[in-house]
């Protein structure tokens, strides 16, 4: 499966959410373990990262943590190790702060289970860790095209300047760029950050201030698949590309 080596060998998978935007479908089925084009989320995602070489995923559990656990198992690229959030839900931060001891301490991938994209070309992750600049990076986030993006009527959430860095849509009524749900992370970001829950966007905001989050162009087409209703433009949206 691997067709790339990535500098960078570890991901954070976050699995851990209760899916609410899903239901009915999310009640007895896990959003991870929701398929697009015949395969699971969790799967597209984890096969995105084996191709770019990365060896090692922790993937977080807490919802119907037993579902995803069995979904995994037999996993070899990447190797899987599962961090357990069943006792407390600790979000897109404070799970990953939970996890950093089996991250290790070089930047890795962050990605969520559902991130789901066309391919246009090379690997986008792969381009990613390529672009990863530690001397001027704290976060380097995948950003897809807010109008070109499927299932997706949001305002879009940054801009990006002519060096790659990010600021925030603020009051301005629309951003050309959406967070596609991917990023590389310097973990020392989360040693001065909340015990328990928290999200992301924290660490976002304190790279903004200091000019260290940047931003990935995604060469493809992101798939958002937030609700029951955006499954089937998934779904015709993933078939087109691969009869392409």
């Amino acid at each position: 499966m691997q067709t790339g080596s990535s500098p960078i060998r570890r991901a954070m998978v976050l699995a851990a959410g209760l899916g609410k935007r899903m239901r009915p479908i999310t009640d007895t089925l896990p959003k991870p373990l929701v398929a697009i084009g015949g395969k699971t989320m969790l799967d597209h995602a984890l096969d995105r990262l084996a191709e770019a070489g990365i060896a090692d995923a922790v993937v977080n559990v807490h919802y119907l943590a037993e579902q995803v656990e069995a979904r995994v198992a037999g996993r070899t690229q990447p190797r899987i190790v599962i961090s357990d959030e069943r006792a407390r839900l600790l979000e897109t931060g404070g799970g990953v702060k939970k996890a950093l001891p089996l991250l290790g301490a070089e930047p890795f991938f962050h990605i969520n289970s559902d991130s789901l994209w066309s391919e246009r070309g090379a690997s986008n992750v792969a381009a990613m860790a390529a672009a990863w600049d530690a001397g001027r990076m704290d976060m380097l986030l995948l950003l897809a095209e807010r109008e070109s993006s499927v299932g997706f009527d949001g305002a879009g959430d940054f801009f990006r300047d002519a060096a790659g860095r990010l600021t925030r849509r603020g009051k301005a009524a629309a951003a050309p760029h959406v967070y596609a749900g991917v990023a590389i992370i310097k973990p020392e970001l989360f040693a001065d950050t909340p015990e328990g829950p928290f999200s992301l966007n924290l660490l976002f905001d304190r790279c903004i201030a200091k000019g260290t989050l940047f931003g990935h162009p995604l060469d493809g087409r992101w798939l958002h698949v937030g609700t029951p209703e955006a499954i089937p433009l998934a779904e015709q949206a993933y078939a087109a590309h691969q009869a392409s």
